[in-house]
């Protein structure tokens, strides 16, 4: 019998999977959409929707946050991440196949506090829905749906 030792689960996934429940998502199917109602409901009604190999948080339109590998992510700029580098959180990052090169972004991962505190995590939350809103992608969605909702002109007779 082969014995395979586990790595000690960390605390934020911990206190993640005691607020929500068990996190690890089917490789082919749908996870709860509603396991971190609890967790936001300070914040207000979130949506979840699959986003490559994890998930999307959205408030409304806006992508505010996402999940990969058990950790939630929040959108952040200049002002909003220095709050999470003085957590000491870090940025999600992943490797681009093509090239190997490691891509960091500027999302980054909720202090483990926050999911145990609903109402501070509403601020964060705010902060990532500000910084979201006014990116150059939720700004590109706009004139989309704008453009949608345009009726086109018509043609007079003479």
């Amino acid at each position: 019998m082969r014995v395979v030792a586990t790595p000690p689960e960390s605390r934020a996934y911990a206190r993640l999977r005691a607020v929500c429940g068990t996190l690890k998502m089917p490789a082919m199917g749908k996870s709860d959409p509603h396991r971190f109602d609890d967790l936001f409901q300070e914040f207000g009604p979130i949506a979840l929707k699959r986003f490559f190999g994890g998930e999307g948080i959205y408030s409304g339109d806006v992508m505010i946050g996402m999940i990969f590998s058990d950790v939630i992510y929040f959108k952040t700029d200049e002002e909003t991440r220095k709050a999470f580098l003085a957590a000491r959180t870090k940025p999600f990052s992943f490797k681009k196949h093509s090239t190997g090169e490691t891509v960091v972004t500027g999302w980054f991962a909720l202090p483990d506090h926050l999911y145990d505190d609903p109402d501070e995590l509403a601020g964060w939350a705010r902060a990532a829905y500000k910084v979201a809103s006014v990116s150059p992608t939720a700004a590109r969605k706009q004139t989309r749906a704008a453009q949608k909702r345009k009726p086109a002109a018509r043609k007079r007779k003479a």
